[in-house]
């Protein structure tokens, strides 16, 4: 009976895994910043949050975003070695700056509903959300970086000759992501920009030296 063959450490899957070093460092922060008592919160809802309309099934894609960032990884992992350093990058940039910016300034929102008129497996799903995830550290919103930053890594995969239909269909779930965001009560519009911001120019600073899709470019 054969054994399972070594595992080749110096192989180029394994050694774009250094790239992702930073994953549990992050994670540690961020558990450490969801428990950190803080005495005053910054409030970022603004009136205008009011006029957004709560609808609870959009938790789908709010849900979604662990399968598009993951996925996203897994896939540049094994096929693009460059553009999955420069989504790593980007993906660290942003979320530790996010966290210093929730430590420096503590945040956090009031626009959950206290009572959820109807029940349904999206009511009850985002109940289970609400209780996992706290309303603080909301500004900037990691979901709103993170979405943005899986739309460009699959648009910095994208070569010529390949179709253009995995980047249309990442910016849109990117798109409904970001809105989720707002219409499950989760982050207020403020929250929103704020991501968006960061992630325009986290990616600006990230993407801007891929001048075009020649190999040269994303090895």
């Amino acid at each position: 009976m054969t054994g399972l063959p070594p595992v080749n450490l110096r192989s180029p899957v394994w050694l774009r895994l250094r790239e992702a070093l930073w994953v549990p460092a992050y994670l540690a922060v961020f558990a450490l910043l969801e428990h950190l008592p803080r005495q005053h919160y910054w409030a970022t809802q603004l009136p205008l949050d009011e006029c957004i309309p709560f609808c609870p099934a959009f938790v789908i894609f709010y849900c979604l975003w662990y399968v598009l960032l993951i996925g996203t990884g897994l896939f540049l992992l094994v096929r693009d070695g460059g553009a999955f350093r420069r989504y790593m990058r980007f993906l660290a940039l942003t979320f530790f700056l996010s966290a210093a910016v929730w430590f420096l300034i503590p945040s956090c929102q009031n626009l959950r509903p206290t009572h959820m008129e109807e029940s349904s497996v999206f009511t009850a799903l985002l109940s289970l959300l609400y209780r996992m995830d706290t309303n603080t550290n909301v500004f900037p919103s990691a979901h709103v970086v993170g979405a943005i930053g899986a739309a460009l890594a699959v648009w910095d995969w994208q070569r010529p000759g390949r179709r253009p239909g995995a980047v249309m269909l990442t910016a849109l779930l990117a798109v409904l992501i970001c809105l989720s965001t707002v219409l499950i009560k989760q982050h207020a519009l403020l929250d929103v920009l704020g991501g968006l911001i960061l992630a325009a120019g986290t990616g600006w600073f990230v993407y801007r030296p891929v001048k075009s899709f020649s190999p040269n470019n994303r090895t």
